[in-house]
C-alpha cells in the first residue's frame, strides 16, 4: 500500500511515517505540509491512500480531498481531525473521505483505518460512530429552515484564504486566477452568506471547519 501523508506539523508526519513503515505491506511515498502540496503530489504519484489532516493552511483537507478524488477516484482518503463535531465529520465524508480518525486516538486507530480502506470499507473512530453513522449510512441531507447556503469549491477555497488574512492579490496568485475574479468570488461569498465584513467571514470559516487559524 502506497501512502501519502498530509499534515502541516512535521513532528506528526514523522510519527505517522514511523508507525506506518513498521507495517510490512505499507510504504510512505511522500509527505505534504499543506493541502495544495498534497493535491499536486497525489496527482503526480497516484498513492493508494492519502492520510489527510483536515485543518491545514492555504487549502484545508476537505477541499484537498475533493480535488484529489476528482482527479483519481481510486485513491482513498483517511481524514484526521481534532474535531468530533457532527457537521465537520459529515462534511469530510461528503467530500469523499473513506475514514475519519480523531487525532486524540490517532496512533491507536490509524493502522486499523488503513486496513479497512484497503479492503474498500469505511472506518470511523469509535468515539464518533454513534453520533454520525445513521446519517452516513442513509446519506440523508440535512434540510432545515436555517440551512447554510451552498458554496462552491472555489468559493470555499477563497473563503479559507480570506479568513487566513490573504489579500485579493495573494488569493489570485495562489489560485491562479485574476484579481478581478478573486474579488468577485469574495463578493459572491458575502452575498450568499449575507455578511458584510471580513471578521464575520473569518468566524464563519472557523465555525465550519474550513480553517482553525492555529497552524
Amino acid at each position: 500500500m502506497r501512502i501519502l501523508i498530509a499534515d502541516d506539523h512535521g513532528i506528526v508526519r514523522q510519527g505517522l511515517k514511523s508507525l506506518i513503515e513498521h507495517q510490512s505491506d505499507m510504504e510512505v511515498i511522500a509527505e505534504a505540509e499543506d493541502g495544495r502540496v498534497a493535491v499536486e503530489l497525489a496527482k503526480e504519484l497516484r498513492p493508494d491512500v492519502v492520510v489527510m489532516d483536515i485543518s491545514m493552511p492555504s487549502l484545508n483537507g476537505m477541499e484537498a480531498t475533493r480535488l484529489i478524488l476528482q482527479d483519481n477516484e481510486d485513491t482513498k482518503v483517511i481524514a484526521l481531525s481534532m474535531h468530533s463535531d457532527k457537521h465537520i465529520v459529515m462534511e469530510a465524508l461528503e467530500a469523499g473521505a473513506s475514514a475519519y480518525v480523531l487525532k486524540s486516538y490517532l496512533f491507536d486507530e490509524l493502522i486499523r483505518a488503513l486496513e479497512k480502506v484497503a479492503q474498500d470499507e469505511c472506518y470511523l473512530s469509535p468515539r464518533i460512530t454513534n453520533v454520525v453513522i445513521g446519517d452516513y449510512v442513509r446519506k440523508t441531507k440535512r434540510i432545515e429552515s436555517g440551512e447554510k447556503p451552498k458554496l462552491t469549491s472555489r468559493e470555499r477555497q477563497v473563503l479559507q484564504l480570506v479568513a487566513e488574512g490573504k489579500t485579493i492579490k495573494e488569493i489570485a496568485l495562489i489560485l491562479h486566477i485574476s484579481s478581478k475574479t478573486a474579488d468577485a468570488n469574495r463578493r459572491q461569498i458575502m452575498s450568499k452568506l449575507n455578511m458584510s465584513s471580513i471578521a464575520e467571514l473569518t468566524k464563519y470559516a472557523v465555525r465550519e471547519g474550513l480553517t482553525s487559524l492555529e497552524f
